[in-house]
């Protein structure tokens, strides 16, 4: 169906629901799917802010429960692409799923699929892990088939990309009959790994075999080390202090950056974790070093609080780590933002725009989902 769309010299026409600040647009672009993204909705106003930034088109702000069906076909897209809310679905909330008043608006645009003149060829579902086995997620299937769709569904992690950023999340893919996907035998299954999509359907991992330590484990032998997708390695040169910790180069420190007391200025030092934190919540923390090869994902609270909201990173190498006798030797900081959109897969020209803060930083970005599950898998192609 792709070379019969490219034999007409058109792009795919895609609706993305749920823009926030662009990682499924992101995802499209890196796969090389030729394809447009008609319209964008998204009602978080500074997620806006970040898009328009970044691709320069506003998406549609208003409320998507307020869309009818002839609105969505009077944009003639072939593929909408959907990261709901994820709230509802988390395990350390309420659970309430389709009850969950931030449900309304995808069961809203699932409503109107049967009542298009004319619905997507195609739809890509995110989420978080858990939405799977919601009401919701049943509704949805249920929708799919009555409506002629072929599914498959997948549970997949960075870490089966070999980057050590260990966030599951629940992906669905569903194409329209007469279309279908390349290997119908996975067709209304879900699936715990990529090898089926890569090409490599021996490599099946059973829900329990995924859910054991020893085969996350065997994959952290593959990822690549954190210390790839720090900021520092985009300096040209890294500078360490007598005390071990890592400074920004001195190519980016000029006199207006002396401190007042003389002292150079560090641009990473509003990131270090404050001492007192350290004292009280450092048994709680999960700490990874640049060589480690996993760390926790990123939540909304990330930079706020220490406990449970992401991984910490020790700015002194781990081969020191015996030496130490407190946790404040460590010299702890936070994942700076551009380091949390390098583990997301975000391209290095992706920007916030100035007036956005650091909080707002972090909070959008735990909203995004890592945008290389798209496009490392010819397979995930749209199309």
């Amino acid at each position: 169906m792709e070379g019969l769309r490219k034999e007409e010299g058109k792009p795919w026409r895609v609706l993305e629901f749920y823009s926030g600040i662009g990682g499924m647009r992101y995802s499209l672009m890196k796969a090389g799917v030729y394809a447009v993204v008609v319209e964008a909705f998204d009602i978080n106003d500074v997620a806006n802010d970040v898009y328009e930034h970044n691709f320069g088109h506003r998406p549609y702000q208003g409320n998507i429960q307020n869309l009818s069906a002839v609105d969505l076909d009077s944009y003639e897209a072939d593929a909408w692409v959907l990261s709901p809310p994820c709230q509802p679905y988390t395990r350390q909330g309420l659970q309430k799923g389709s009850s969950d008043s931030r449900a309304s608006s995808f069961l809203k645009i699932l409503e109107l699929i049967p009542q298009s003149s004319r619905p997507p060829l195609m739809l890509f579902v995110e989420n978080v892990v858990g939405f799977e086995t919601s009401d919701t997620h049943r509704r949805m299937i249920t929708m799919l088939q009555e409506n002629h769709f072929d599914t498959q569904e997948f549970i997949l992690s960075p870490l089966q990309f070999g980057l050590p950023f260990s966030r599951p999340r629940y992906f669905c893919l569903a194409k329209r009959k007469p279309l279908s996907f390349q290997n119908a035998r996975f067709n209304n299954e879900l699936l715990w790994a990529p090898g089926p999509i890569l090409g490599n359907e021996e490599t099946v991992v059973s829900t329990e075999e995924a859910e054991s330590h020893a085969y996350w484990n065997k994959l952290l032998e593959t990822c690549r080390p954190i210390k790839d997708f720090l900021e520092l390695k985009n300096f040209r040169g890294e500078v360490t202090s007598e005390s071990g910790i890592l400074l920004a180069s001195v190519s980016e420190i000029s006199e207006d950056n002396e401190g007042r007391n003389g002292s150079i200025y560090n641009p990473l030092d509003q990131y270090l974790v404050p001492s007192n934190l350290v004292e009280r919540w450092g048994s709680a923390m999960d700490i990874v070093f640049p060589e480690s090869r996993r760390c926790c994902c990123f939540t909304k609270s990330y930079f706020r609080y220490v406990k449970g909201t992401g991984s910490l990173l020790a700015t002194m190498p781990e081969k020191m780590k015996d030496e130490m006798t407190s946790l404040q030797e460590l010299c702890l900081r936070y994942f700076t933002p551009r380091e949390v959109a390098n583990l997301h897969s975000f391209p290095e020209d992706f920007q916030f725009p100035q007036h956005v803060s650091l909080r707002q930083w972090y909070v959008l970005s735990s909203y995004t989902f890592p945008s290389h599950i798209i496009w490392e898998s010819r397979h995930l192609k749209i199309g």
